[in-house]
């Protein structure tokens, strides 16, 4: 099978032949530092502008047309724009904190990357406890919406914080249990022990019912946590003018919108992964000749299509559904999606138990 798991040891073995290993691991450090923030940077161009065609062909438009072929350089101008823009701080809020906010944000989402698998052998860091990091790491972002909204002094941003706030730690019970249904099918919290348990089938197709549950759980929570629409009560313009960053303007803003998309793209690898295969192949059963075709499609392509894939889903929930009101968001959660995902759990820990999966 194809993989980038030779580059990652040709560059392993050229530094540790060069340095010593202390300031060859540093250089591997600053490596993926410098990958990780270009990843960013061209992922906030390349799903900004997604956003916008999709909706576009939603609405039966064109969407972004001029600037480039077919629009493509829109993202980078408005990029350009925000740079050069001022970033103002207003008089009363708490600067120390207003500043530091935006930076907690895309810190979280930084440290999320560490444990996905974006390839065969192309993983920052395989942690024993995989899934646990991704969950404990993930509420970190929270705590910089909630200062943002504090710290800007204005009634909006804190109301737009309080909502946010409300919002993902309600919704990442649901998301949480539906994460632990593929754990307790797997037996392992480490990401690589659960792409390598599909080798044979994805857990979507071979855990039956439970698993399809869970999975649309899933979408529903991690669409709510990253406040996207229908769930953006937190950002509602109609209401809140622009919610928790209403006082931010120039690169503080951008670290905002970014962090959003970043944690769309995160959400739906770690969906992809857990559910998806990751960067599996489709294989079925010991159909050998129909696996072995689909082994020679490279493993990194495996894993983007199928994050965008649930990507283009996210985005077209919030081109199709209005917004709700702030309680039926909650009643949502704590009503319906939070009694099924603990009723769920105890019939896939049966199934667990039983041997009923493929």
């Amino acid at each position: 099978m194809l993989s980038l798991e030779g580059i990652t040891n040709f560059i392993d073995e050229g530094l540790n032949a060069t340095f010593n290993p202390t300031i060859a691991l540093l250089c591997e450090f600053a490596i993926v530092g410098i990958c990780a923030i270009t990843l960013f940077a061209t992922l906030g161009l390349v799903l900004v502008l997604m956003e916008r065609k999709v909706a576009a062909f939603m609405q039966i438009r064109l969407g972004p047309n001029r600037v480039g072929p077919m629009g493509m350089f829109q993202t980078a101008a408005d990029t350009l724009k925000l740079v050069m823009k001022e970033g103002l701080t207003p008089d009363g809020a708490d600067k120390f904190l207003f500043n530091l906010a935006p930076f907690i944000v895309m810190i979280a989402a930084m440290l999320l990357l560490a444990p996905i698998a974006f390839a065969k052998g192309f993983q920052i860091w395989d942690i024993n406890i995989g899934v646990l990091y991704i969950s404990a790491i993930s509420s970190i972002s929270v705590i910089g919406i909630l200062m943002a909204g504090w710290a800007s002094n204005n009634k909006y941003s804190l109301l737009g914080a309080m909502r946010s706030g409300a919002q993902i730690v309600s919704y990442e019970l649901s998301a949480g249990l539906s994460i632990i249904t593929i754990v307790v099918l797997t037996g392992s919290i480490q990401l690589s022990d659960i792409v390598a348990s599909q080798e044979n089938g994805w857990w979507l197709f071979k855990g039956h019912i439970p698993v399809i549950i869970s999975f649309i759980i899933f979408i529903i929570a991690v669409t709510a946590e990253t406040n996207r629409a229908p769930f953006d009560l937190a950002e509602a313009e109609s209401e809140l003018t622009a919610g928790f960053h209403t006082e931010y303007s120039g690169m503080k803003f951008a670290l905002f919108f970014l962090a959003e998309y970043i944690n769309i793209f995160i959400a739906c690898a770690i969906g992809a992964t857990l559910f998806l295969g990751g960067w599996m192949p489709f294989h079925i059963g010991s159909w050998h000749a129909f696996n072995h075709i689909m082994d020679y499609i490279p493993s990194s392509l495996w894993f983007v299509g199928k994050t965008f894939f649930l990507i283009f889903l996210m985005m077209w929930f919030r081109w199709t559904f209005p917004r709700l009101r702030v309680d039926q968001l909650l009643n949502l959660e704590w009503k319906y999606l939070l009694p099924i995902s603990m009723f769920n759990l105890l019939l896939v820990t049966i199934v667990a138990i039983m041997g009923w999966h493929f």
